[in-house]
């Protein structure tokens, strides 16, 4: 069974560990088998966006050093994944040796559902939910890794299940990590426009598959239309997959 290096970023960790649970979950459905390295911290991207180019380089250096022998290396967050494969390089501009690793781990990490259908060749996990959802292009996902079909098209599979289109599904929902914490107001109704859209869709939930926009507009929703929910397409897949019950 091919083995596969899980790296679950800190809003997982800390915050939606259902996600990670997921994750692990689907990761084993398709046939592969999931491997954690308890050593593993933050990838250092709240601390490069704050402008902390110091800090985030001990932080991708570490990274580097867990994750560097990996064959492959798989996270539900796609920002986290930016970060590592467009960044780190960046970062040791003026270390080479530190930079050639950096490029070279790169070519091997991926967002969870890009994994799936692009490596595995997966189509079809055999979920199935009797209703409709909407999906919401996060920004480092579609804009950064190029990643929009994908999850779409594991979400098309899911018997019973009609994904509906919504207005500007690509536009930021106002998290933007610490742009959420600075810029509270703009963050505020960014969100809640993502929110009307959403609602104006007809969709039971909304679908996405980045952490840090999960946390926004789920809380959003949790504060101002509780009856709504939003989900990662992880916790989507492996909820109406076996039945279980991960929560939002």
């Amino acid at each position: 069974m091919k083995e596969v290096s899980l790296f679950i970023p800190c809003t997982v960790d800390l915050f939606l560990p259902h996600v990670g649970e997921a994750t692990v979950n689907l990761l084993r459905r398709a046939g592969v088998k999931p491997i954690y390295h308890e050593e593993q911290t933050c990838c250092g991207q709240p601390a490069l966006n704050s402008g902390y180019r110091k800090e985030a380089k001990v932080a991708a250096k570490h990274f580097i050093q867990v994750f560097g022998d990996d064959e492959t290396v798989v996270s539900p967050s796609g920002s986290c994944v930016c970060m590592a494969k467009f960044h780190y390089p960046e970062l040791f501009e003026d270390e080479p040796d530190w930079r050639r690793r950096a490029e070279d781990l790169g070519k091997r990490i991926y967002e969870l559902t890009q994994f799936l259908v692009d490596v595995l060749k997966v189509g079809d996990l055999g979920a199935s939910f009797s209703g409709k959802v909407a999906y919401h292009e996060s920004c480092h996902i579609l804009r950064g890794l190029g990643v929009s079909e994908q999850p779409k098209k594991l979400l098309r599979a899911v018997k019973g299940t009609e994904l509906v289109p919504m207005e500007a599904p690509e536009n930021c929902c106002g998290f933007g990590g610490e742009f959420a914490n600075d810029f509270p107001d703009i963050s505020e109704g960014m969100v809640s426009l993502k929110v009307e859209r959403f609602l104006a869709s007809g969709a039971d939930t909304l679908l996405l598959c980045e952490p840090g926009c999960l946390l926004n507009i789920g809380g959003y929703l949790n504060r101002n239309h509780p009856g709504k929910r939003a989900m990662h397409v992880a916790s989507f897949l492996d909820q109406n997959g076996k039945g279980g019950n991960y929560g939002n």
